[in-house]
């Protein structure tokens, strides 16, 4: 694969219109049974960022994911992007890279900003995530946080492409609501709900790209 060539193509297909619902509504969880899930917010959402990292292995990609600490919260023990919680003053990029620099020790230094995919609103926690696409040259070393990360991931362009990636199953959150949930497996792990429909959606441009 030529990476100057796929990075090129990349960069144009982020800066054109992008598929936003049309990819995350297919993999939203639903509820099953009575039991669902509530959420009010009196607050305006809080900004944040995740990074998408492309990272190259032999003639094609993988990219990082990390598993969090399980604790007494909705988005205990799930898969997510590196990311987090914007700073004062940050921009998505900015806020993008800083957090995977602390959560799995990438130097921002050796990643190359291709563009962002469509914002999304995680609803449970009431943030307002900017998906980052970044691309490494070469293959790196990752260092997972000991305190917010379990386990790293790494996912494969195999695990996504294919037409029948998307899997659905009933799965228990937080140890109270049932909810049916279309999701990708990914390195042995189960990757549903604001990740999987933020992950569609950069599958869906991969395939315009690749």
């Amino acid at each position: 694969m030529d990476l100057g060539h796929f990075s090129d193509k990349l960069n144009k297909r982020l800066v054109e219109n992008l598929p936003g619902p049309l990819a995350h509504e297919p993999l939203r969880a639903k509820p099953v049974g009575n039991t669902i899930p509530r959420f009010e917010h009196k607050l305006p959402p809080k900004p944040g960022s995740v990074l998408i990292l492309l990272c190259p292995q032999e003639d094609t990609f993988i990219f990082p994911l990390i598993k969090r600490p399980d604790y007494s919260g909705l988005h205990s023990g799930q898969v997510s992007f590196p990311g987090g919680k914007a700073e004062a003053g940050e921009t998505p990029v900015e806020t993008a890279l800083r957090e995977a620099h602390e959560e799995i020790g990438i130097d921002p230094a050796h990643v190359t900003v291709a563009g962002m995919l469509s914002n999304f609103f995680v609803v449970p926690s009431n943030f307002m995530v900017t998906p980052v696409v970044g691309i490494t040259e070469s293959s790196v070393s990752f260092r997972p946080d000991q305190h917010e990360v379990v386990r790293i991931l790494y996912g494969k362009l195999s695990d996504i492409l294919p037409d029948n990636a998307v899997k659905s199953k009933e799965i228990l959150v937080a140890n109270r609501y049932t909810m049916l949930a279309p999701h990708f497996e990914i390195d042995g792990e189960v990757v549903w709900g604001a990740t999987a429909m933020m992950l569609n959606e950069f599958r869906m441009v991969l395939r315009d790209v690749l």
